[in-house]
């Protein structure tokens, strides 16, 4: 099968506010607005839970956006999510990560030139898609660079990321195009 099992919705399908917000949200990401929120969009009420779940998490988080993104990206990356991965590359770069450090995150937290607080972070990103726990040396080495609503937070991070990589998968929903029709990338 080729294309998303579900099509993105027309403004008539998910509603004028949505069918703004997406496209609003596609000029600012220099895309034609997001597949992922008009396909989510065609459940007007569980679309607007999750964006406010998601907001809370990034960008209104805790966790610093730079460090963010790289819980984000590993998680993508660990996934196979090209759509996140591509979408969140962006990101990071407006956060502050170089082209040394995407491919640093491709590479795992073993790559040379990560901090140890980045190293705590990636290992554990790795630990939970792996195991779905934290061992104890894990759970240690984050508890020295997190606090306890931090920690809450990272644990729930990647657990959307996850949960994103999943449905989006599940969905076949390609990296958004460039405005103009190019791909991202």
């Amino acid at each position: 099968m080729s294309g998303p099992r579900i099509r993105p919705g027309s403004r008539a399908e998910v509603g004028r506010v949505i069918w703004g917000f997406s496209r609003i949200a596609g000029l600012v990401s220099g895309t034609r607005p997001p597949a992922l929120f008009l396909v989510l969009g065609r459940h007007r009420r569980l679309f607007w839970g999750w964006l406010r779940f998601a907001g809370r998490l990034m960008p209104g988080g805790r966790l610093p956006r730079r460090e963010s993104e790289l819980v984000i990206l590993r998680t993508a990356h660990l996934r196979d999510c090209a759509y996140e991965f591509t979408h969140h590359v962006r990101l990071g770069r407006r956060a502050g990560l170089g082209r040394e450090d995407i491919r640093r995150i491709q590479e795992g937290p073993d790559a040379p030139g990560w901090g140890p607080r980045e190293r705590a972070l990636l290992a554990a990103v790795d630990q939970l898609e792996d195991k779905r726990d934290l061992d104890e040396a894990a759970w240690k080495r984050l508890r020295e660079h997190l606090d306890e609503p931090a920690t809450i937070e990272f644990l729930l991070l990647v657990g959307h990321y996850q949960m994103l990589a999943t449905t989006i998968g599940t969905l076949r929903l390609e990296p958004d195009p460039r405005r103009g029709g190019r791909p991202r990338g």
